[in-house]
């Protein structure tokens, strides 16, 4: 498969970029720092001699580069089959209510820009006959909590926009995947207490390559997570507003 990824520099981005060149698909990492993604590339290029992996320019917070990343993947893997986004933006709740500035990137990063950095990658995967379009969301916008009340709301939106695009543009060839990671210990979570359920970037990657394959519509990684959000969602609100999760 060729294959976009934003965002493959980092822990569940790096670690899926790994899996998918192990089995043999053709890559093109997309991100903002140069250096960064020349050394993912290196590392993969290690791991997997035979793979081709190719780099390009593509910032979150700057949609005008978005169509020139897809044409970068597009020329470099000769097609594209998959475009993955991995990136986005974290903040606790208390940075966040602290920091209006922080507030309006994360909100930003991780919704506006995702939504439409996806748009550009629908409208050319469909172009050319259909596609996968895999997107990270988190089990944070299953139900609004304590801890996560805006980071949550983002991700709420961006999972809401992932279901409705499966609906329109399934029949057309379009599979829509959303990737829910509960807790993973990553850069972005360093410093949180982790739950005794959290998982690892390469479990995760695992889980996702193989709902790439199948075009799975919905993961919860660790798989876990979907039993633990599906008690979350049925508690009455008197409840949550008494609970700290």
């Amino acid at each position: 498969m060729k294959v976009a990824i934003v965002g493959a520099t980092k822990g569940m981005g790096r670690a899926l970029a790994r899996e998918l060149a192990a089995r043999g698909d053709a890559l093109c990492l997309l991100g903002r720092d140069a250096a960064d993604l020349e050394r993912s590339a290196a590392d993969l290029r290690a791991r997997a001699p035979a793979a081709t992996i190719g780099t390009g320019p593509c910032d979150l917070e700057d949609p005008s580069g978005f169509e020139a990343a897809l044409d970068t993947a597009t020329t470099q893997l000769g097609g594209l089959e998959a475009v993955v986004v991995t990136a986005g933006a974290f903040a606790t709740q208390d940075a966040l209510e602290a920091d209006p500035a922080l507030l309006a990137r994360v909100l930003t990063v991780d919704f506006t820009h995702t939504v439409l950095l996806c748009e550009a990658a629908r409208r050319r995967l469909l172009a050319s006959g259909g596609g996968t379009l895999c997107v990270f969301s988190s089990v944070a916008g299953d139900r609004g909590r304590k801890p996560v009340v805006l980071y949550g709301a983002a991700k709420a939106g961006l999972s809401a926009y992932l279901e409705g695009l499966d609906h329109r543009f399934h029949a057309a060839g379009l599979r829509t995947i959303c990737v829910k990671p509960g807790f993973v210990r990553t850069g972005m979570t360093a410093g949180l207490k982790p739950p005794p359920f959290a998982g690892e970037p390469d479990a995760v990657a695992r889980r996702v390559a193989v709902a790439i394959r199948r075009g799975t519509p919905v993961v919860y990684a660790p798989a876990i997570w979907r039993w633990v959000m599906l008690l979350i969602r049925w508690l009455p609100r008197w409840v949550m507003r008494r609970v700290g999760f």
